[in-house]
């Protein structure tokens, strides 16, 4: 699979995940907190898939407005990840305040991925072409299966 469908099918996982825990209600603790560390595994593998092979790549190979691109996905990356998420996981999932905060956690995501499916993907295919697309997908699936076993070995612990 080419490095470009196997994150597309990523952000799949992620939009359900979004809706399913947008829709669940205050009294769905054990459902809330089950999806949310779905959702967190699911998007720091996603990150570190893009950040390490697809970004930069991408900035290489492309020109001024790759370079833009480049620097805009990083920092939703970095909200994300240094701010979204780590506030949504400390905030009781029996709360309203858990439901707005999914919101926005939702509405910034999918900003996100649309704007990658929409314009970087595209622009990746051209500039980096299907070879080098389905070997940078053959390292991305390696990466996640190690990836997800360094989070199964946290939870163990």
């Amino acid at each position: 699979m080419n490095a470009i469908d196997l994150l597309t099918e990523d952000h799949e996982r992620v939009k359900d995940l979004l809706t399913r825990l947008s829709e669940s209600t205050e009294r769905a603790l054990k459902t809330r907190a089950e999806l949310l560390h779905k959702l967190d595994v699911e998007v720091t593998i996603h990150t570190q898939l893009e950040e390490q092979i697809l970004y930069p790549a991408y900035k290489e190979a492309g020109g001024k407005e790759e370079l833009k691109m480049y620097h805009e996905a990083k920092e939703e990356h970095r909200a994300v990840d240094s701010l979204v998420l780590p506030d949504l996981k400390a905030t009781d999932p029996g709360s309203v305040q858990f439901s707005g905060r999914v919101k926005v956690c939702k509405e910034l995501l999918e900003h996100h991925l649309e704007e990658e499916e929409a314009e970087m993907f595209p622009h990746a295919r051209e500039l980096l072409g299907d070879q080098r697309l389905q070997e940078m997908g053959r390292r991305m699936a390696e990466l996640k299966v190690r990836l997800k076993k360094e989070f199964a070995g946290r939870q163990a612990a």
